[in-house]
This record gives structure tokens, sequence and C-alpha cells, in this order.
């Protein structure tokens, strides 16, 4: 069984969940840590890194294997995936892209983002532009075109951004799902690019709604999830089985740093509409 250990210390202090533990156990490490980054005492929280997303995993999974009675070879055979699963991500791939922010000189960072409309407006966070030093961004499509992006402007305190691509990129916008009709239990889908693996595609399901997270020095409410998230999808969408998207990837606990545990967290699909529109408002 992992130990837990002490709170380590992001490279950007983004993202640190609210107190959990009342008697200070449950301690958790942040996947990317400054070194000698651990800070001593009783720390009532857990923390929630700040890029991530989704590693490797398939849609669905598991091989069961079995033996006969009479000790004959072993059969393995893969689970069926939902049909509705596989229609999600072949909707859901072409409008999400490959963000990389800063350069050389500023520093860089790597997530991912998505089209939100026809006008080419792609939805992030915030905090990769942050960690990108505030230099250049360029996005990458999904069939390996490169353009430089608008950055249209940003909300830290919600983590969230707006960029733009010219007309050319030709991004098919992602529908967004009605706010509040998102369930527990129901199935979605992370999509972005972990570690750089663009068009990544990982499952699985609601665990928890308005689950209370801090982002920058506020709380908010967000959608927790098991479907499995890593470094590089921040800033990806996360989709129901209908290709909705019901919220932005952002977050995700660790036991020492040791990437996806099965706990990620989400901005809600209500909260980033809202956001975008006025981001988009403003910076037409």
């Amino acid at each position: 069984m992992a130990v837990q250990t002490g709170l380590g210390e992001p490279r950007g202090p983004w993202f640190i969940s609210p107190e959990l533990d009342p008697d200070g156990r449950g301690w958790w490490d942040a996947p990317e840590r400054d070194p000698g980054g651990r800070r001593p005492g009783r720390l009532l929280a857990v923390l929630a890194v700040v890029a991530v997303s989704a590693v490797s995993g398939a849609l669905a999974g598991g091989v069961v294997a079995s033996r006969d009675g009479a000790g004959g070879p072993a059969a393995a055979s893969a689970a069926p995936v939902p049909a509705e699963l596989v229609t999600a991500a072949e909707r859901t791939v072409p409008g999400v892209v490959s963000v990389l922010a800063g350069g050389a000189t500023s520093g860089s960072a790597t997530g991912s983002g998505f089209a939100v409309d026809d006008q080419q407006h792609l939805i992030t966070n915030d905090h990769i532009l942050a960690k990108g030093g505030g230099g250049p961004v360029t996005v990458e499509l999904p069939d390996g075109r490169r353009f430089a992006a608008e950055v249209v402007g940003r909300e830290p305190r919600s983590d969230l951004a707006v960029l733009k691509v010219p007309a050319s990129a030709g991004l098919t916008p992602l529908p967004l799902a009605k706010p509040g009709a998102t369930r527990v239990g129901e199935p979605v889908l992370a999509v972005g690019s972990p570690l750089g693996l663009a068009g990544t595609v990982t499952a699985g399901i609601v665990s928890a709604l308005d689950r209370q997270v801090r982002l920058g020095n506020s709380r908010h409410s967000a959608v927790q999830t098991d479907a499995s998230i890593n470094p590089g999808n921040s800033g990806g969408p996360l989709v129901n089985a209908r290709g909705e998207v019901v919220g932005v990837n952002t977050a995700i606990a660790t036991i020492d740093g040791n990437g996806s545990i099965g706990i990620g967290f989400a901005i809600p699909i209500d909260q980033v509409q809202q956001t975008a529109d006025t981001i988009i408002g403003k910076g037409g």
C-alpha cells in the first residue's frame, strides 16, 4: 500500500484543495515539485496539481482470462466498448488541439484545448499560458498543422483562457452540455494530449459533482472524475456519451507525485460557458 507523505510544492500554486481530513491525515503530493518543496507540520489539504490530464488507457478495457475444468489453454477476450463512447470519441477528437505556450526565453508549457464556435475560438486553461511566461502560443491541430494563436483573454481566477486561430484552421466546434444536466455515474471521456500524445482518449465516470476545490485563492465547485488524467491534458474537454463537453480538465490529486490515481477535477461547463462568453464578448 502506498504511503501518503507530506504536501509538495507545485511549480505553480494554482490548485490546492480545501481541508478534507479533520485529523490531519491524507497528505498529498504534487506531480511536479520544486526542489526541497515539502512542507512540515499538519497540513489539512489535498494537493490537486496544476497542469494535468490523461495518460494512455483504452476507451474501455479489460482482458478476462479463464481456464476450462480440464485445464485447457487460457482464453482471453476484450470487454466490448459501448458504441456510444466510440461515437463520442470520433466526434470529439477532431475539435481538440495541443497547446504550446512560451519558448526558450520565457519557459514553456504544454496542454490541450478545444474549439467552441465557428469563429475558431478555443478554450484552454489559463495556467498553461501562465507557465509559458506570457510567451507566444502555438496550436497544433489533429492533422498536424500548426497555427499561431491569438490570446483573446484570460481569467486566472477560474483558470480559463480563450484563444483564437485563423478561419483556415477549420476546427469542428464541440457541443456543450446543458448546465445542470451532468449526473454522477454517467460515463465520460477525457480527451487531450497527455505527455504530448495528441488525440488520447480515456474513459471513466463522473465520480462526484460540486466537489469543492481551491483554484488560486478561491474555492470552486468541480466535476470529479476517475477518467485517467495526467500532465498535458489540462484545458482538454471532459465529454459525456453524447459527445457534449461537461467540463474542462484542470487538476488531479496524486500520491507521492506518481500521476493519476483516478481522482481528477474539471471546471463545470456552466462556469466555462459563462467565463468564455464574457472573454469573447470583451475581446472579440
